[in-house]
């Protein structure tokens, strides 16, 4: 995940097809119960899926992610979840902007290697994908694992 530091216990909500490895960071894991859960189903299965365009690439520091069109539906998912969880802020509160994305390289130091990865994939855009439900994800302290999905309104 941009801008954290991955620990054992963490989750993240993600987007099935728009980002699988990490997410939104949410709730400690010890903190999400059958209330959290059944809470996650009801504020996301009031939101429709969606199709979504990779046409580009973009930055920010210390990634190359690609950026999606329209960004508007991945906005309102992290809305319904902060108003929900007001407590617990996307990336703990440290961007005043929580940019939609799709991560393909991360603190990646070598800029020749992000202009590699990023020139190869200009050359395979631009891609559609369906967005048809939210899965909750927790981090084992090696790799993130999936815990459950939460599907959205067809």
């Amino acid at each position: 995940m941009t801008g954290t530091s991955t620990r054992a216990g963490q989750t993240a909500l993600s987007t099935r097809r728009a980002d699988s490895l990490g997410g939104v960071p949410f709730l400690p894991a010890s903190g999400i119960d059958g209330a959290t859960l059944a809470a996650l189903g009801e504020v996301l299965g009031r939101h429709a899926s969606f199709e979504v365009r990779f046409e580009r690439c973009a930055r920010l520091p210390g990634l190359l992610y690609l950026a999606p069109e329209p960004d508007a539906p991945f906005r309102r998912l992290t809305g319904a979840i902060t108003d929900r969880w007001p407590e617990t802020p996307p990336y703990g509160g440290k961007f005043d902007d929580v940019v939609p994305h799709l991560t393909v390289a991360q603190r990646q130091e070598n800029v020749a290697v992000l202009e590699e990865v990023e020139a190869d994939l200009n050359g395979r855009l631009p891609f559609t994908a369906e967005v048809s439900s939210v899965d909750l994800v927790v981090h084992d302290g090696t790799r993130w694992q999936h815990r459950m999905s939460f599907p959205l309104r067809r």
